[in-house]
C-alpha cells in the first residue's frame, strides 16, 4: 500500500514539469522518464495487492479457494505482473504500447469480475464470507475494484503522453500541449478520489468496522 500510494504521489507531483512549457523539450521528457519509474512500483503494488487479499482472506477463512487455485492465482499475477513491467521496459516504442493495451485489457476481465464477487456477496451470495463482522472483506475487494477503474483512467492519460510527447518533439504543437492540460486537469481529479479510496480501503483492513 505504501508504495503505491507513495509512488502515485510522486506521479502527480512530477506531472507538473511534464506540462512545464517553460522548460526546454528535454527536461520535459526527463521528468516523464522520472514518473514512469516512479510508478512502476505503484503499479507493481496494485497488482500484487489482489493475490495478497485473497491468499490472505483464505488464511483467514473469508474467501474459500485454496490449494491449488492459489497456486494457480500466484501463477496467473506473475505472468500479468511480468507484463505490466515489459510495457514499461519498451514503454517508448510501438511495443511498449501495445503490451500496455493488453495490460489494460486484463483490467476490462478483472473489474467486472472483482464487482460482480464482492458485491454479490455482499447481497447474499456465499462466494465470500460477508455476515456479521467480516462484511468489511468483500467491501474491501470492492472498492479495490473501483480503484482499479481509477487506474486504468490514469493509465490511459500517461499512454497518451508518450504518443503526445513523439508529435511535439517534431515542434511546437498548441492543439497537442491543449490536450495535454487537459488531460492532467482530468487525471488530477481522479487522483483525489483514487487517494480517498486508498485511503478508505487502508480504513477497512486495520478497522474491520463491519
Amino acid at each position: 500500500m505504501v508504495y503505491w500510494l507513495g509512488g502515485e504521489w510522486g506521479v502527480f507531483q512530477t506531472s507538473y514539469n511534464i506540462l512545464n512549457r517553460n522548460l526546454s523539450m528535454e527536461e520535459r521528457r526527463r521528468h516523464m522518464e522520472t514518473a514512469y519509474r516512479i510508478d512502476i512500483l505503484a503499479r507493481t503494488g496494485i497488482i500484487t495487492l489482489l493475490p495478497l487479499g485473497l491468499h490472505m482472506g483464505h488464511i483467514y477463512g473469508l474467501q474459500p479457494l485454496g490449494g491449488a487455485w492459489l497456486v494457480g492465482m500466484w501463477i496467473a499475477v506473475a505472468a500479468w505482473l511480468g507484463l505490466c513491467w515489459s510495457a514499461f521496459i519498451f514503454r517508448e516504442s510501438d511495443l511498449g504500447i501495445r503490451l500496455t493495451k493488453i495490460d489494460e485489457a486484463v483490467r476490462y476481465v478483472l473489474i467486472p469480475t472483482i464487482f460482480v464477487v464482492g458485491i454479490g456477496s455482499l447481497l447474499g451470495k456465499d462466494w465470500l464470507v460477508a455476515t456479521e463482522g467480516s462484511r468489511w472483506y468483500a467491501t474491501k475487494l470492492t472498492l479495490y475494484g473501483f480503484a482499479l477503474c481509477i487506474g486504468l483512467g490514469l493509465r490511459w492519460i500517461m499512454r497518451r503522453w508518450t504518443t503526445a510527447f513523439r508529435i511535439l518533439a517534431q515542434g511546437p504543437n498548441a492543439q497537442i500541449e491543449a490536450t495535454l492540460t487537459r488531460d492532467f486537469f482530468l487525471g488530477r481529479c481522479m487522483a483525489y478520489v483514487y487517494w480517498i479510496t486508498i485511503s478508505g480501503i487502508c480504513f477497512l483492513g486495520t478497522v474491520k468496522p463491519f
